[in-house]
């Protein structure tokens, strides 16, 4: 597998599973030990995503050495805060049964994020993350959250995919040295890109789908990925992106393809910060 350094030394796959929406812990638990038989080694969960105690059976099921394996996972709203981060921090921990998170983040840019941050950085220090970040971070936000925090984010994942490519954004994060990491590659299935006609006409030079173009594109920009997937035909085209390179004028054909389209709403509106208060990951 193929990985990239973060800006504190770790090394991290730059291709693995994400698990948002599997909500059954069966299909859950399942699906991670199906990729990990298919060589993923990278998996993404959440507290809001309500199956890190699935995500954690898969783990200690599988066999595989726990230093081979790259967890993250991420701090929902309900906890941020200072003591709050510290809680669901232990709490995702016990879920996932391990002793260390290898990439823990803030969810999204609400609440106290400097208590919670603080309390990241302190579990950074004590060895229970290997690596903090933060998620759904726009790059203003990011340089604000810069000037007041002590130990730099090593990862923002975002919202990055062929139509909604973000460029300047992009460029910040690598300027300063924060890894971006697509939540969100195939764009949800949104603009018919599973058909594109771009994607599908350089996709016939190498022999590869219109997804393996999508992710071979963020991939060559430099950016981590995570596509979601229960499927294992899926899950195996999604792995084999690593033989075949884009060349400059198929990278600029994709970049003309590029609609500016969000795959969902991230402006912080009273709206947006009521439906995530209906989101509870413990009482």
């Amino acid at each position: 597998m193929q990985t990239i350094t973060l800006n504190n030394g770790v090394k991290m796959p730059q291709l693995g599973l994400g698990v948002f929406q599997i909500l059954d812990s069966n299909e859950a638990q399942q699906t991670v030990l199906t990729a990990i038989k298919h060589g993923y080694r990278l998996f993404d969960t959440a507290a809001a995503y309500h199956n890190e105690a699935a995500v954690g059976e898969a783990l200690k099921a599988s066999g595989v050495p726990r230093e081979e394996l790259f967890i993250t996972s991420k701090l929902w709203i309900q906890d941020m805060t200072y003591e709050g981060a510290k809680d669901g921090l232990q709490r995702a921990l016990d879920l996932l049964q391990l002793d260390y998170i290898d990439l823990y983040l803030l969810h999204q840019p609400i609440g106290d994020i400097y208590g919670a941050w603080r309390a990241l950085e302190e579990a950074y220090r004590a060895g229970k993350i290997r690596a903090i970040g933060v998620s759904n971070f726009t790059a203003g936000k990011l340089a604000e959250f810069e000037l007041f925090t002590d130990v730099k984010p090593a990862v923002n994942q975002v919202d990055l995919n062929v139509f909604n490519q973000q460029p300047d954004d992009l460029k910040f994060m690598q300027d300063r040295h924060i890894q971006p990491e697509a939540w969100g590659p195939f764009a949800e299935g949104k603009h018919g890109i599973f058909t594109d006609p771009t994607l599908t006409k350089i996709g016939q030079q190498y022999g590869k789908t219109p997804a393996q173009v999508a992710l071979r594109w963020l991939l060559q920009r430099g950016v981590v990925v995570i596509p979601k997937s229960t499927h294992e035909p899926r899950m195996v085209e999604n792995m084999a992106v690593f033989d075949f390179t884009l060349t400059d004028a198929d990278m600029a054909a994709i970049e003309a393809i590029n609609l500016n389209a969000s795959t969902i709403d991230h402006e912080v509106t009273p709206a947006l910060i009521d439906r995530f208060l209906t989101i509870r990951v413990h009482d």
